[in-house]
């Protein structure tokens, strides 16, 4: 059986991390090309668009929210 690539991922903390910034999933949408539509399947976890996740990552939204694939997770220097 093939899991959902965001199965642990947070949308409502994500909306509301957004929301306090003042921003929608059509304004991040907007900033990397694609629709409404994709960004919200994505943060719903139903999408893994890599565009989308990096660009909430390098706007600060907590990783532990994003529940990202292992190719766009932070990695720590020793």
């Amino acid at each position: 059986m093939r899991l959902r690539a965001g199965k642990n991922r947070q949308p409502w903390r994500i909306r509301e991390w957004l929301d306090a910034k003042g921003m929608t999933l059509t304004d991040v949408g907007n900033a990397v090309g694609v629709n409404r539509q994709l960004a919200s399947e994505t943060v719903r976890g139903l999408r893994n668009n890599k565009r989308i996740l990096t660009h909430l990552r390098d706007m600060g939204c907590p990783e532990r929210f994003l529940d990202l694939p292992e190719q766009l997770k932070t990695k720590e220097v020793a």
